[in-house]
């Protein structure tokens, strides 16, 4: 077997003004592509994606080869051990640490063909040419044209949706370390980085180095579908409502656990010279019917494609597609034929290993010489068909944003950044940062909730939680916060007139706001003499703690305030009974001074840093149906963080409101609600509701009017139990066939090996898609609702001294079970 020299033959010149240069003067232009992301389009969708690809391969001339390579090569997540960070988040990144996965990146080639190119299959062409090169390569005239369409075709694909990057020297040639996409290609490398020469192999197996290849090839039309079509439904997230749509190579993407490369050419020629010749070979198989069945076959075949051709006005070209697939272990290839083969008989494609064309078609793969495909390897259709075996997606991007929370992708879990607040609304998908989220029990609401919490907390997020059921209890701890709670032993305090510093208009009005609900009836009016009262009270007040800084500020002295000096300054002003009953404001206001029933409620001496405390939680579980205690909370509750809304300038802040907004919406808090709703976004906040039952949705016109009008981000949980009635949520949520679609595919086909759960996000109705929930130990541990975990963490801390060190001990407990 004779030896090739790559070397001396090596079929490409140069690269220069990012054109690639053949030696037979074919040009070529090299991108990096942009696809939309898998599992985010809708059947129309990939019909205008079609379309676009369509149009701008209709804008290039003749002798223009298109070829696409997308490349499927497996990988690992590697995590971030190099700066400090939390117990959380380092388990995070450990527990993610080494997760495989297939990594894409798909790459663009449009070649213009030299018109001579045929003077290079003569051995004298190198004779006759007047330098090294084809005199086309230095065609200033002929370059400017080629120009000129690529502007074109980029503009057609950008509009689509398709990004093009154009690619220079550096990336394709190589430099330094990184090999560049030629040798990438030629050494089938994976990760792009240089590494030694290889022999190339072909008899009797394939081999490329240690790697050993196999490639399957589309080449002939016996071996392609009956039909086609530009999306195919994936019964594994269908329901029996809903359709669930993919490309139509999807099979081939990264469901294909192996390392592959997919190859598609279109190559554009004489269209009306091609129709010429069919009509020519449709007349000798007319002549030759009445001897075989084949021949009247192929003359029928041949009429249907010239009809088409002639009534739609399509013009025809010819295509390639094959399938790269390799591996670096041994034994493995035998599994890899079998999977690659599955692969393509799902798409209805008849697997065929190529044997004999293998080398030639490998080698017209090298991008820049895609002029040497072996024009029997292609075969005759139109654009539009060919396009639609084209892969049209790629996997989930992550983003490079500063905050956001980490989630997974739904096919192997490899980690995403997913900023659900800054970069959509700088990119004009949402006009605020509130969400909604919807989720029964059971469908992992609590663990989504609290590591999105504890996402934002990490990123420097001052956050404020209403909560009903101590969901957040274990985070509250171990990030340190203030958790307030009824208990029996232990009851819930605050103190709304500890102030550091100068006390301001607005905690004035925030003080007042609470005395007359301490006072007053929710549908009993208060005279403007009595606010006036109120509010000179209150100045009062902090004057007299001015001038006695031994006194501590509290609800007690206030009392003791008002029942000495303001109700002597009362009677020196002459203020009548009428205007400011004060004994029955004291009466009423007994119960919360010293000796009373109330009495611990407003005079609370630790926990008083509200407004620089990063994370607070109010626990109303015990209190949410009492009622005295419930409405004062949560006006205390509204009143600190819109304080620290207000105050705390450049700050992001999140206010997050559990099943407890049920409770306050019938205590007359519904306009804290609203309020907070519209008015978030302009102090840098978020206002999120968690609520877990669809007729809450429906039957509250809080939630209706107020806060689902006014959250952009809507994020979902498993509604599988809803899925007969979910057109009301459906228009409920404002969401499209596409977004129904994706949500009730939910946790229809999740990894048995792997405990996780799903979850639905659409930012704006126009980017929606579902994320795998899946946690370390260490954040599961911190996370978990369950009263048997929780006691034995109780018990870890006891032992161990901290809840930190008890969650680590334990994390690596159930790691090694």
């Amino acid at each position: 077997m004779g030896v090739f020299d790559l070397e001396k033959n090596f079929p490409l010149y140069r690269m220069e003004k990012e054109l690639l240069l053949a030696r037979n003067g074919d040009i070529t232009a090299v991108y990096r592509v942009g696809l939309p992301e898998i599992y985010t389009l809708s059947a129309t969708d990939y019909q205008n994606l079609h379309l676009g690809w369509v149009k701008a391969i209709r804008l290039l001339e003749k002798g223009t080869i298109v070829h696409k390579q997308d490349w499927f090569t497996q990988t690992s997540f590697k995590g971030n051990f190099e700066k400090v960070q939390s117990l959380l988040a380092e388990g995070s990144e450990r527990f993610f640490h080494e997760r495989p996965y297939l990594n894409h990146c798909c790459y663009l080639m449009v070649t213009k063909q030299c018109r001579k190119a045929n003077l290079s299959k003569s051995s004298m062409s190198s004779l006759l040419r007047n330098g090294p090169v084809p005199r086309e390569l230095i065609d200033a005239k002929q370059i400017n044209t080629f120009m000129d369409e690529l502007g074109q075709f980029e503009k057609v694909l950008d509009d689509t949706g398709v990004g093009l990057h154009r690619l220079g020297t550096d990336a394709v040639l190589g430099i330094g370390d990184d090999g560049g996409l030629l040798e990438k290609y030629l050494l089938l490398n994976r990760d792009g980085l240089r590494e030694a020469l290889a022999d190339i192999v072909f008899r009797p197996i394939w081999k490329i180095g240690d790697k050993q290849v196999a490639m399957y090839s589309m080449a002939d039309v016996e071996c392609l579908p009956n039909s086609i079509a530009t999306d195919r439904k994936w019964e594994r997230y269908e329901t029996d409502r809903t359709d669930f749509k993919v490309g139509h190579t999807f099979p081939l993407g990264e469901i294909l656990s192996c390392n592959h490369v997919y190859n598609q050419y279109i190559i554009i020629g004489d269209g009306k010279r091609k129709l010429k010749d069919l009509e020519a070979k449709r007349l000798r198989l007319e002549s030759l019917a009445a001897y075989s069945r084949e021949n009247a076959l192929s003359r029928e075949a041949t009429n249907e494609f010239l009809n088409e051709a002639i009534s739609d006005g399509k013009t025809p070209v010819k295509a390639h597609f094959n399938l790269i697939c390799w591996t670096d272990i041994g034994d493995e290839m035998v599994d890899i034929r079998n999977r690659a083969s599955s692969a393509l008989s799902q798409m209805d494609v008849v697997p065929h290993q190529e044997t004999l064309g293998a080398p030639q078609l490998y080698w017209a793969g090298l991008p820049g010489n895609e002029g040497q495909l072996p024009s029997n390897e292609c075969f005759d259709t139109f654009t539009g068909q060919a396009v639609c075996l084209f892969n049209m997606e790629t996997h989930y991007r992550s983003s490079p944003s500063p905050i956001g929370l980490r989630l997974g992708d739904r096919i192997s879990g490899r980690p995403v950044n997913v900023d659900l607040s800054d970069e959509p609304m700088k990119a004009g998908i949402i006009t605020n940062r509130n969400k909604f989220v919807l989720g029964p029990s059971g469908s992992g609401k609590s663990f989504f909730t609290n590591h999105m919490v504890r996402s934002y907390f990490e990123q420097g997020t001052h956050v404020v939680i209403v909560d009903v059921g101590h969901s957040y209890r274990g985070l509250c701890e171990l990030m340190e916060g203030y958790y307030f709670t009824y208990e029996t032993a232990n009851p819930i305090r605050f103190n709304p007139f500890y102030v550091e510093g100068a006390i301001d208009t607005e905690k004035k009005e925030s003080l007042k706001t609470l005395l007359l609900a301490l006072w007053k009836k929710d549908d009993e009016p208060f005279k403007r003499s009595e606010y006036v009262a109120l509010s000179n009270a209150i100045n009062a007040f902090y004057a007299y703690l001015d001038q006695n800084q031994n006194i501590f500020p509290c609800f007690n002295a206030f009392y003791e305030f008002l029942e000495i000096e303001f109700r002597a300054q009362l009677q020196k002003e002459g203020v009548k009974e009428k205007d400011f009953d004060v004994e029955n404001f004291m009466y009423v206001l007994r119960p919360y001074y010293e000796g009373g029933e109330f009495d611990y409620l407003l005079n609370a001496k630790e926990n008083l840093d509200l407004l620089g405390q990063r994370m607070i939680v109010f626990e109303l579980d015990a209190i949410k149906d009492h009622p005295i205690l419930f409405p004062v909370v949560t006006i205390i509750i509204m009143e600190i963080f819109i304080a620290k809304m207000r105050k705390l300038k450049g700050v992001r802040k999140m206010i997050l409101i559990e099943e407890a907004w049920k409770a306050i919406a019938k205590e007359g808090m519904a306009e804290y609600i609203k309020y907070l709703f519209k008015t978030v976004r302009k102090f840098y906040g978020e206002a999120i509701v968690v609520t877990q039952e669809v007729e809450d949705i429906i039957s509250s016109p809080v939630v209706k009017e107020a806060i689902v009008n006014n959250s952009d981000c809507k994020i979902l949980l498993d509604q599988s139990k809803y899925q007969n009635k979910f057109g009301r949520i459906q228009e409920l949520l404002g969401m499209t066939e596409k977004e129904k679609a994706l949500a009730l595919s939910i946790n229809k086909a999740n990894d048995p090996k792997r405990k996780y759960k799903e979850v639905f996000i659409s930012l704006g109705g126009q980017h929606s898609k579902v994320y795998r929930t899946e946690v370390s130990p260490e954040e599961y541990l911190a996370y978990t609702t369950e009263e048997s975990e929780r006691e034995k963490i109780r018990a870890y801390t006891k032992r161990y001294g901290n809840l930190k060190k008890a969650i680590s001990i334990l994390a690596r407990e159930n790691e090694n079970h």
